[in-house]
């Protein structure tokens, strides 16, 4: 049986849940997105900082935390942006860090998106 996570993130008009909690793992994926919906400015560095605090949020809305995420997979539309990407992840990761896969697209759902992060998470 699944449960959807209740966040205060913005209400995607989607028919989707940031995040679901299915066997006592939570599957979500995250965008830079922030309170109004809107992609935020700034490039890479704004946007995956964004987009890890707003992992942060769900998995503390999920009554959890960072440590908890056992798998990464960072999509980007640009390979110059992983080593970004890796500098902030070491700011929001410790070790033992997730396991993870990185894949450079040509394009994410929303054209102004440069990052996307799909994470699993352990919460029992």
């Amino acid at each position: 049986m699944k449960q959807a996570i209740k966040t205060d993130l913005y209400a995607s008009k989607a028919p989707l849940e940031w995040a679901v909690v299915g066997n006592g793992t939570l599957y979500t994926a995250q965008i830079p997105i922030d309170a109004q919906g809107q992609v935020v400015a700034g490039g890479i560095e704004a946007q995956t900082r964004q987009t890890l605090d707003n992992l942060r949020h769900t998995l503390e809305a999920a009554g959890s935390t960072l440590d908890a995420v056992t798998q990464v997979l960072i999509y980007v539309t640009d390979r110059s942006y992983l080593a970004t990407v890796n500098q902030l992840y070491g700011d929001y990761f410790k070790p033992p860090y997730p396991n993870r896969a990185a894949v450079v697209v040509a394009g994410l759902a929303r054209e102004e998106m440069l990052v996307e992060l799909v994470l699993y998470a352990c919460l029992s």
